[in-house]
């Protein structure tokens, strides 16, 4: 059983973080009250929830906030099977090229660049500047543009994500004066219809506070990391296409490259590498008196 969860949690980690925390919330609320469906209002969702879509729809383009809820729709699906990140596999991709401008030329990496196509539009934009033959300053500086140019694009849905964390509760508080509104005007017509306006009232606040903390601010989060891995990612690969049209040897490359990964996961020469089997003992000398 705590296998399975441990497995469950490294596969799935946002998804049962959130269904622990709705957890413990709808536990408290049957402990507090027989009755589960006193904490649901249409109304105090519609208030909430329409309002903070109208807002980050008013604030920002259509695009990016449709990106922002795809973030948050896929909190709750299973992730992929791939690795985090793919640092190590860019690295080994700029020595294989750095081999064969070495030992061929450029012209032989451009030729097989054309058969096996990149698909990847930043390190294919970077192969195209080191065919071409710019200078390194150039290169650096065109790339590091795009890299700049593609973290403010990321960050836009960030932002969106941060914004509808603000106003999540400033809608539930919307409702708060709504259901209180709603209460004092039904005072002298029909007494039993306050419990239903104060119930709106308090529980649009509970939603606004609830999604905000629980729903928009864990997917900023994640999104902002996964910004974050790209940029780095970025900086390797303008890094790796500079020192590729410096004309640098393999093995330099590869140490460079090696400072962007973590240090358990560096990868040098073969003649670096100690095999403990093969490793010739240490010698002892005896000194033997005359």
């Amino acid at each position: 059983m705590l296998s399975f969860f441990r497995r469950s949690l490294g596969t799935s980690a946002p998804v049962v973080g959130m269904g622990l925390g709705f957890l413990f919330i709808l536990g408290a609320v049957m402990l507090s009250t027989h009755s589960f469906l006193a904490f649901f209002s249409v109304e105090g969702l519609v208030i909430v929830v329409g309002g903070v879509m109208g807002v980050a729809f008013m604030s920002f383009e259509g695009p990016d906030v449709r990106k922002a809820l795809s973030v948050i729709a896929a909190m709750f699906k299973k992730p992929n099977d791939a690795p985090p990140d793919n640092l190590h596999h860019d690295m080994n991709e700029i020595i294989a090229w750095a081999y064969v401008v070495k030992e061929k030329g450029m012209r032989r990496l451009e030729s097989s660049l054309a058969k096996r196509g990149i698909t990847d539009p930043f390190v294919r934009y970077g192969l195209n500047m080191v065919v071409s033959e710019y200078s390194p300053e150039d290169v650096r500086a065109m790339m590091e543009t795009a890299a700049d140019a593609c973290l403010e694009r990321d960050s836009v849905p960030v932002d969106v994500l941060q914004t509808m964390t603000s106003h999540a509760p400033a809608f539930g508080m919307i409702g708060t004066l709504v259901g209180m509104v709603a209460m004092l005007c039904s005072l002298n017509d029909n007494v039993a219809s306050i419990g239903s306006a104060l119930s709106v009232s308090f529980l649009s606040t509970l939603y606004g506070v609830v999604s905000a903390r629980m729903v928009y601010m864990p997917a900023a989060a994640k999104l902002r990391q996964a910004v974050a891995k790209r940029r780095f990612r970025n900086q390797l690969i303008t890094e790796g296409m500079v020192v590729l049209v410096s004309d640098k040897t393999p093995m330099y490359i590869k140490d460079r490259l090696n400072s962007f990964l973590q240090l358990e996961r560096h990868d040098y020469l073969d003649h670096f590498k100690v095999d403990a089997e093969r490793a010739v003992p240490p010698l002892h000398l005896k000194v033997v008196g005359a």
